[in-house]
């Protein structure tokens, strides 16, 4: 397999074939974000594509699970993207589901029919950065989404049959913004209703924006009990849920919780605070961490 510059995926798809499709993020302009810094956005070429599936082929036929990369590379055009879905198909016998990257906008401009038909060609599931609830966050780091758009998108491709994982940000609207910024990001998780919530905590990289505010004291990182207070308050914001699958297994964060939100909440919010009332101790080590 071949890969370009910086290639990231989910956690849950570490035993996944990672295909890149495209190069880069199309919008790549959050402030927080330092992936794709390092190359343009762009569409690979359907013939590179199809030798890397035909390596791959030979060196772990019994695929199961794929993963198409880079950021969001649900921006391809539906024609594309089935031609990608059926090469991997007659590639791989055994495949069973397939994930991507997607933003907001991507999913809106896919009809309903659209993402029935990749839903039909194993497209099973979406991961899409939500980073925030908060309309205000979300303009902040130049998020280029709205709250209501995020909220639709979600809906948009549950009915067409797709799971939808979200991701969150811990920390990203600083200590100024925390509140707001948990508790519209659990309102906003509770409307979505989404199969997955996954909670990442933001880690500053040189060369972005936001690490540049922070140089300038224009942005304030919170402390690791402030971010455990954080995630207490999004879990405390989020209601009505029909069986949404919390994780905080990224790297990044100070404490790893796993649970089922309509079923484990109280012992997810036990569980926060007897890491806050024991302290660093109970958290992962800073040098631990990573994006």
């Amino acid at each position: 397999m071949r890969y370009h510059g910086t290639v990231i995926r989910p956690p849950s798809e570490a035993d996944s074939y990672i295909l890149q499709v495209t190069y880069g993020c199309s919008h790549n302009r959050c402030t927080f974000c330092g992936t794709y810094l390092d190359k343009p956005f762009r569409v690979r070429p359907m013939e590179e594509i199809r030798e890397d599936i035909a390596l791959a082929q030979r060196l772990m036929p019994e695929t199961r699970r794929v993963f198409l990369a880079d950021g969001n590379a649900l921006i391809l055009g539906t024609e594309k993207l089935t031609d990608i879905l059926d090469s991997l198909a007659s590639g791989f016998p055994l495949l069973r589901r397939v994930g991507i990257y997607a933003n907001a906008r991507d999913i809106l401009r896919k009809s309903d029919a659209d993402l029935a038909l990749l839903r039909l060609k194993r497209l099973e599931i979406l991961y899409l950065g939500l980073e925030s609830g908060s309309a205000e966050v979300l303009r902040r780091i130049q998020k280029d989404c709205t709250p209501a758009e995020m909220l639709e998108a979600v809906q948009k491709a549950r009915r067409a049959g797709i799971r939808v994982s979200v991701i969150a940000l811990l920390g990203i609207g600083g200590t100024a913004l925390s509140a707001q910024h948990a508790e519209e990001t659990g309102r906003l998780v509770s409307a979505m209703d989404p199969e997955y919530l996954s909670l990442l905590t933001l880690m500053l990289v040189p060369g972005t924006e936001l690490h540049r505010q922070h140089q300038a004291r224009a942005f304030e990182l919170m402390r690791p009990e402030e971010l455990l207070a954080e995630m207490r308050a999004i879990i405390t914001h989020t209601e009505g849920l029909s069986r949404c699958i919390f994780r905080t297994n990224h790297a990044s964060n100070y404490l790893p919780l796993a649970g089922t939100l309509s079923r484990d909440k109280a012992r997810l919010l036990a569980a926060l605070d007897r890491a806050l009332d024991q302290g660093p101790g109970a958290l992962r080590p800073e040098e631990w961490r990573a994006l």
